[in-house]
């Protein structure tokens, strides 16, 4: 995948149904941040719909889309989290978890019958969903002494650099959110100071 700094995501939760021979799937999309907050979000719906015959889902996780799962719960192998996730895939979109829970009807619906019903509650959640475009930004924190501060100061405001905080004293400290696209733009004017140390924080 080429590097880009913008990624898409949905913008808050949005359901979808489908029902096919009495049993009934909803589906929930989901912008999540971390794998911690999918395993948060996984425990309210199984608990929201306890009685629930299975829980099934995808996500993926990452601006770079570096991390995903699917999980079929219980259905034959490949019939729920796969066509959950392909939906992830075509709209391109990462940051997101789409549970779909299932409410058995008594009738066996096949292979093909769950591939089809997982893939349309999916999609019928996407398509109630806001999707979203977001800018990826490295965080770094920039030391320098206080004869520094005008200079440095002066830079953040030409450029245009979003200051998360600062600390004044003899020796100074600020952080910066710099987007991605730019960083060696913004560490070439950092290079031309001397007695400025500049160290990367994380990505955010």
């Amino acid at each position: 995948m080429l590097f880009t700094d913008t990624y898409k995501t949905i913008e808050g939760r949005s359901e979808g149904i489908y029902r096919e021979k009495a049993s009934k799937f909803l589906a929930f999309a989901l912008p999540v941040q971390s794998e911690e907050e999918v395993k948060e979000r996984l425990a309210g719906l199984r608990k929201e719909h306890f009685s629930a015959n299975h829980h099934c889902y995808a996500y993926m996780l990452g601006y770079d889309h570096s991390a995903y799962r699917m999980n079929d719960d219980g259905e034959p192998s490949g019939t729920a989290g796969r066509p959950i996730y392909g939906q992830i895939l075509s709209h391109d979109l990462t940051n997101i978890l789409i549970v779909v829970v299932r409410y058995f009807g008594g009738t066996k619906l096949g292979v093909s019958g769950l591939i089809n019903a997982y893939k349309v509650a999916s999609a019928e959640a996407l398509s109630q969903a806001k999707i979203i475009e977001k800018q990826v930004f490295d965080v770094y924190s920039v030391e320098y002494k206080y004869e520094m501060m005008n200079t440095i100061m002066r830079l953040v405001k030409e450029e245009d650099w979003q200051i998360l905080s600062t600390a004044f004293d003899t020796d100074c400290r600020i952080e910066l959110r710099i987007r991605k696209s730019r960083i060696e733009h913004f560490a070439g004017k950092l290079k031309r100071l001397e007695g400025v140390n500049c160290k990367y924080l994380n990505t955010i």
